[in-house]
């Protein structure tokens, strides 16, 4: 047996985890980084990145269909997965040797195998004793299932859906939170038929009510099916597909059914419970400043409650590393972090919703307002209907931005600025937002709000 030591073992090699890895190298820090499978973790192996990839190829098929509305000839023939899925695997391929590359240039030593804290400060590798003054606990997290559903044949989970090598004709989702209307709307583009079974009132409940409710407009003109405020009881599966029975009796035929009810902390076995690390549920409880229970043990990413989102990883990883640093960074609430959905049409947000905002400060203390895509100019040449809407405190600063609409996504970078700087609109309002440009309905909803309205009455 072997003891190594280092001044942080970070457990997990995820998108918290490396991060964590590299800022800390980057403070001087003598680091070693565990990883089981494959570094970059399931963000960029079997999630953000293979699904982008290929909600992208899903967009080039919708836009074969309708070049010819604006005058270019072209027809669409069909899907060939086997290069769809070449597809994805290359770019998989070329940032997992970029990751490599720069986790080496950055002097981290990477243990490859299945660690397990056996003490506050020492994470056992096989035969080998990994010693850290400090540890950064980062597993990441898994496809998660209903109590008695089990997967396997027809019934399946979104990391097997992105090793399918054929569009089936019928797909039943069971969730419609971000993954499942991601699926739906590539197998929907793909020419598969799709339906979704959601418990809640809404598709993505977590969004903005009137964001929801425009997706499921949008869904509806798409022609993809869904079962919204009833819950799934039972399938069975044959040869040939799965039939679905939900609490209302209703019974649902498809070749497949996605499960996709979100995703669970990865932290059996780990040793975190024998250790005496506070957990609930499969997560790790830490304070605001992600430590433990535990002097030296902080945890990141997927396994701490709150939002699973890659780059929340990204910034809980520089975040420990900084602490560990005495750095003291700031603290962003799960709030703060801007959410994407890479649907069709795309989702985005970040901060309080207006129910939310008027929860907190009154309503009588919100204003609000929904800038329709229709007078954007940009949108009107991609031909995507959507809208944004802002929410602010009365004469005070911008709480709220939830977007929907083709490639809204990349506007998010510019509302997060605004919702963390605590921005009034009166200070937007002056500053210059390039036209033709997506951008231009941000400015004209902090116009509005600011008094000033430029192409709104």
């Amino acid at each position: 047996m072997a003891e190594l030591n280092f001044d942080l073992v970070v457990l997990g090699g995820g998108s918290g985890g490396y991060s964590a890895a590299i800022r800390a190298s980057e403070l001087g820090m003598n680091v070693a980084l565990i990883e089981k499978n494959k570094l970059g973790g399931t963000c960029l192996h079997v999630g953000c990145i293979p699904t982008k990839a290929m909600l992208h190829a899903a967009e080039v098929a919708d836009n074969a269909r309708e070049a010819h509305e604006c005058g270019i000839n072209a027809t669409f023939n069909g899907v060939d997965m086997d290069r769809v899925n070449a597809f994805r695997e290359d770019i998989i391929a070329k940032k997992f040797k970029g990751l490599g590359g720069l986790i080496k240039a950055r002097g981290i030593t990477v243990i490859e195998g299945e660690g397990r804290l056996v003490s506050p400060n020492t994470v056992a590798v096989g035969a080998d004793n990994i010693v850290g003054k400090n540890i950064v606990l980062a597993t990441g997290s898994y496809s998660r299932s209903l109590p008695g559903l089990e997967i396997g044949g027809r019934v399946i989970t979104s990391e097997h859906a992105l090793q399918m090598n054929y569009v089936p004709n019928k797909v039943a989702i069971l969730g419609g939170g971000v993954i499942g209307v991601e699926f739906a709307s590539v197998w929907k583009s793909f020419g598969a038929e799709v339906v979704i079974i959601e418990g809640l009132p809404h598709l993505v409940p977590n969004e903005e009510e009137s964001i929801s409710k425009a997706l499921e407009r949008a869904y509806r003109k798409r022609g993809i099916d869904y079962k919204l405020g009833v819950r799934f009881q039972g399938v069975t599966q044959s040869d040939s597909g799965v039939v679905i029975t939900l609490e209302s009796g209703e019974t649902i035929e498809a070749d497949l059914m996605l499960v996709a009810v979100g995703r669970g902390p990865a932290t059996a076995g780990c040793g975190f419970e024998e250790v005496g690390i506070t957990m609930d549920r499969g997560f790790v409880i830490t304070n605001e400043r992600l430590a433990t229970n535990i002097p030296g043990v902080y945890a990141v990413g997927d396994i701490v409650p709150g939002l699973q989102l890659a780059h929340r990883g990204y910034q809980q990883g520089f975040f420990v590393a900084e602490e560990i640093a005495g750095l003291n960074p700031v603290v962003i609430s799960d709030t703060n972090i801007p959410k994407v959905t890479y649907c069709e049409p795309e989702i985005a947000s970040v901060g309080l919703t207006e129910a939310k905002a008027a929860e907190q400060y009154g309503a009588d203390k919100i204003a609000a307002y929904d800038y329709n895509l229709a007078g954007n100019g940009k949108s009107e040449i991609l031909g995507t209907a959507g809208s944004v809407k802002v929410v602010r405190v009365v004469d005070g600063p911008v709480v709220g931005v939830h977007m929907i609409g083709a490639r809204v996504g990349e506007l998010i970078g510019e509302a997060q600025l605004v919702v963390n700087w605590e921005a009034h609109p009166e200070d937007i309002a002056p500053l210059v937002h390039a036209h033709p440009t997506q951008n231009e309905s941000l400015g004209e909803a902090f116009l509005y709000l600011a008094g000033k309205p430029l192409h709104t009455l």
